[in-house]
């Protein structure tokens, strides 16, 4: 088997197609993926050489790769040729719940004024397939379909320059919304923040998408939904809307 000219299947391990461009994405994207589920723990050795023998390809896609992940936020670099998996610490999960609690609220509004019939098709499959999971046990299933529900909010915005940023955010904050434990509990309240998209109630909305972030803590600290500008007073602001 060449291992410069085939291409790995980042979900499966399987070589597929001969594109050198492609085969550095998809590495990109299997390295990503075991990551974001928790395959490789924080703080773990992501050695080029060790990884193109495990993936059945020559170390130059790896090398890409990494660098694609260091540019992501998931991977910390180190001299020569290893890195490791990133450790966010608390302030850099608290900055990341600073920037999410300002992006949704407008997302969130944005998608409920624009909706499409296809949108909002393609965001009912996604929580579809996130109930199933939850109602399944599948833990690990229902966190990625989480974050895929909010990725195709993102898309139900409309609004360009929202996606462009979003994307240069996306797998930080995507590995924030795979933190959470309550997989029931969040695949219910995104099952309301649904049909509040649905009926293009913007108030509602709202006041749903900060009770929903300030009641998935990513934080040791308790307090940090009540100081929080924007969440400090989410539990009243469902109420009212409710």
């Amino acid at each position: 088997m060449s291992d410069r000219t085939d291409s790995l299947d980042a979900r499966s391990g399987s070589l597929t197609s001969p594109d050198f461009e492609s085969e550095s994405a998809r590495v990109a994207a299997a390295i990503r993926d075991q990551i974001l589920d928790g395959v490789r723990a924080p703080g773990s050795k992501l050695v080029e050489r060790d990884l193109a023998d495990e993936l059945g390809v020559s170390r130059v896609p790896v090398r890409d790769a990494l660098k694609v992940l260091v540019t992501e936020g998931l991977v910390t670099p180190r001299p020569r040729t290893w890195a490791v998996v990133r450790e966010f610490t608390p302030a850099d999960v608290a900055d990341l719940n600073e920037v999410r609690s300002a992006l949704e609220v407008l997302t969130f509004r944005l998608a409920a004024n624009r909706r499409t019939r296809d949108g909002l098709s393609a965001l009912r499959a996604v929580l579809d397939a996130e109930l199933a999971a939850a109602r399944s046990g599948d833990a690990a299933l229902a966190r990625r379909a989480a974050a895929d529900f909010h990725e195709q909010v993102t898309m139900l915005a409309g609004n360009d320059l929202l996606h462009e940023i979003g994307g240069m955010l996306k797998s930080r904050i995507r590995w924030l919304l795979l933190q959470h434990e309550d997989i029931d509990g969040v695949a219910e309240e995104h099952q309301a923040l649904y049909d509040a998209i649905a009926a293009r109630d913007v108030a509602k909305v709202s006041a749903l998408i900060l009770a929903h972030m300030g009641n998935i803590r990513y934080l040791d600290d308790p307090t940090w939904r009540d100081d929080d500008p924007l969440l400090g007073g989410a539990s009243e602001q469902v109420e009212s809307a409710g």
